[in-house]
């Protein structure tokens, strides 16, 4: 099943519309050495991971917001006029990558991007060509199915590294004057994704069964990491579903296999996956994609590590 190939058009409308958001001029003032005379750096991510990273380096020097707001799904996630004018009228803008945010490319194209400084997170790391769904059907005709690169790295911690050393990066260029204080942020926040990568190995490496069922294929890094297999229901985007054909093969793999658990993810919706649930008598258990995390989660202290950690805590259900 092809992955859906979305390109974002920025229409001539939309440009006069921004423009007209934005004003006559940035505010992004800098001294004579390049750094920013304002107290903060006004930062705007795409969403819920790159917020949370780009947060816990930034520290004090800068407000952070994201433009995906939690309950809406990033694949499907176009940005309006205003969301163009805050990119634009922003220090730091920061976003995964263009396998994910697709409509990125478009938007860049069409704005001064000599007043923002753009992050993408994912530049330094090698994406991996992925099928749109990894569960192969034995016995049948199979699929055809077209590669696509896997976006999905921020769920390996230890990718999830490689992102901050980029957010880093970015903060410094635009913002010498507090380099230190975004070096110690980004080494004290490694030092935590570092512990949850220990955390994973110590809880998965020695597992018998090493088999998930997933809603769409979101967790292909984080199972190479630890060794695991992904059997994935949908494709790379959630809004990819199999055909009657392979949910058939499916529902007998899960059965054959006596796989009790079918992971459903809160964005988006959790209908095949619970169906498939309901046919096999599985249980559907939430594994986060971490692509949309409420307020008042984060008001309680839910973030990235917390979910990561919920996440183990899910897998060790049938990774035992």
């Amino acid at each position: 099943m092809a992955r859906k190939n979305k390109t974002f058009k920025v229409s001539l409308g939309v440009m006069l519309l921004s423009a007209g958001l934005m004003g006559c001029s940035n505010d992004n003032v800098q001294d004579d050495s390049g750094n920013k005379k304002d107290e903060k750096l006004d930062i705007v991510t795409t969403f819920y991971p790159m917020y949370d990273f780009t947060r816990n380096v930034a520290g004090e020097h800068a407000n952070v917001s994201a433009l995906v707001q939690a309950g809406i799904e990033p694949h499907e996630f176009e940005p309006t006029a205003k969301d163009i004018a805050k990119i634009e009228d922003a220090d730091i803008f920061v976003y995964n990558g263009n396998e994910m945010e697709t409509w990125v490319p478009s938007v860049l194209n069409s704005i001064d991007t000599d007043k923002v400084t753009v992050v993408d997170a994912s530049k330094d790391i090698s994406l991996d060509a992925s099928p749109v769904n990894d569960f192969e059907i034995e016995g049948g005709e199979e699929e055809e199915e077209e590669s696509a690169l896997d976006p999905h790295v921020w769920l390996n911690p230890v990718l999830a590294q490689e992102e901050v050393n980029a957010i880093e990066q970015g903060l410094v260029s635009v913002d010498k004057n507090n380099k230190s204080d975004y070096q110690e942020n980004a080494a004290v926040y490694k030092d935590k994704l570092s512990d949850l990568d220990l955390e994973f190995h110590n809880a998965l490496d020695n597992a018998s069964n090493k088999e998930f069922v997933t809603q769409h294929a979101a967790f292909g890094y984080l199972a190479k990491e630890y060794g695991l297999t992904q059997i994935a229901i949908a494709g790379l985007s959630p809004e990819e579903e199999p055909s009657p054909a392979k949910l058939g093969q499916l529902q007998d793999y899960i059965e054959d296999n006596n796989i009790g658990v079918i992971y459903f993810e809160e964005v988006a919706s959790p209908k095949t996956a619970q169906t498939l649930a309901d046919a096999t008598g599985a249980k559907a258990e939430l594994l986060s994609p971490i692509e949309g995390i409420t307020k008042e989660e984060q008001d309680k202290g839910v973030d990235y590590i917390q979910t990561m950690k919920n996440n183990l805590d899910a897998l060790k259900q049938v990774i035992k």
